[in-house]
C-alpha cells in the first residue's frame, strides 16, 4: 500500500485527471460503439450458437453493460448515468437520420446503382408488417429490419441501462462496497431481463400481430437473448475484478461504499 501511495504522490493532479479522462473516454467509446452496433446491423442476420438463436446486433450488446459497471464501480452512479443518456440521445439521432433517408425520395429508377434494388423471386415479410412482392430497394429492406429494432432498442435501453445504474449502486450500498460479483451479475441479471423482453416483443410485435410470428419463436428468440447475455455477464466478472484491480491505483481511485 505505502508503494501505490508513494507511487501516486509522485503523479501530478493533471497527469491523474487526464488518466480518468481517457480511460473513461474509453470505456464510452466502447459502450457507444456496442449500442450502435447493435442498431445499425440489428436484426439483419440470426446466428445459431448452440441451442441459442441470437440477432448479430446483440453480440457486442453484453458489452454495454461491463462498461456500464465499471464506469459505475470506478466514476460513480452520476458519470454512468451521463453515459447512458449520451448513448439514448445517439438512439435519438440514429432514428431520426434513418426517417429522413426514408422520407427522401430516391434518385431516377434509371440512375441508380445496380445494388440499390433486389430482384425477388418470391414475396418476403418484413419487419414492419409489409410484404413485398417482386423488388425492394436496399435502403427500404435494411430500414424496415433496423428502424424498429431501434424504437425497440431505446425503449429497451431507457429501462435496462437505467436499472443496472440504479440496482449496481444498490447492492453497493446494502452490502457496503462488498462482493463486487454480487452486485456486477445482480444488476445485470434483472437488467437484461427487461432488456431481452422489451427488445424482441417491440421489433417483432408488428410480425407476430400478422400472424407470420409464433409466440413460441419470440420465446425463443426472448430467452436466446436473455441466456446469451446472462452468459456473457458471468464470464465478465473475473474480467471487472482484473480491470477494477489494476484501474483503481492508476487512476487514483479511492473504494467507496457508495
Amino acid at each position: 500500500m505505502s508503494d501505490q501511495h508513494d507511487g501516486l504522490l509522485a503523479v501530478s493532479g493533471s497527469e491523474l485527471q487526464e488518466r480518468r479522462e481517457r480511460v473513461f473516454l474509453l470505456l464510452a467509446g466502447f459502450f457507444l460503439c456496442a449500442m450502435t452496433l447493435l442498431n445499425v446491423i440489428g436484426i439483419t442476420r440470426f446466428v445459431q450458437l448452440g441451442p441459442m438463436q441470437i440477432a448479430v446486433g446483440v453480440l457486442a450488446y453484453p458489452l454495454t453493460f461491463l462498461c456500464t459497471d465499471l464506469i459505475s464501480e470506478l466514476y460513480g452512479r452520476q458519470r454512468a448515468n451521463f453515459m447512458v443518456t449520451v448513448g439514448l440521445i445517439l438512439n435519438g439521432f440514429i432514428l431520426a437520420i434513418m426517417a429522413l433517408a426514408n422520407a427522401m425520395p430516391a434518385i431516377d429508377p434509371v440512375s441508380q446503382p445496380p445494388w440499390q434494388t433486389i430482384e425477388l423471386a418470391n414475396s418476403i415479410g418484413l419487419p414492419d408488417g409489409s410484404v413485398v412482392e417482386q423488388s425492394v430497394e436496399l435502403f427500404s429492406l435494411v430500414y424496415a429490419c433496423t428502424a424498429g429494432a431501434v424504437v425497440a432498442s431505446m425503449i429497451a435501453y431507457i429501462a435496462a441501462q437505467y436499472i443496472d445504474v440504479f440496482l449496481f449502486h444498490k447492492i453497493k450500498q446494502w452490502t457496503g462496497g462488498k462482493h463486487l460479483w454480487l452486485r456486477n451479475n445482480g444488476s445485470t441479471m434483472v437488467s437484461q431481463a427487461v432488456d431481452s423482453f422489451a427488445v424482441i416483443s417491440i421489433t417483432f410485435g408488428a410480425v407476430f400481430l400478422a400472424g407470420d410470428i409464433t409466440i413460441s419463436a419470440l420465446l425463443v428468440l426472448m430467452a436466446s437473448n436473455y441466456v446469451f447475455k446472462l452468459l456473457a455477464a458471468l464470464i465478465d466478472t473475473p474480467i471487472i475484478y482484473l480491470l477494477v484491480s489494476r484501474l483503481r491505483p492508476y487512476l487514483g481511485i479511492e473504494k467507496k461504499t457508495a
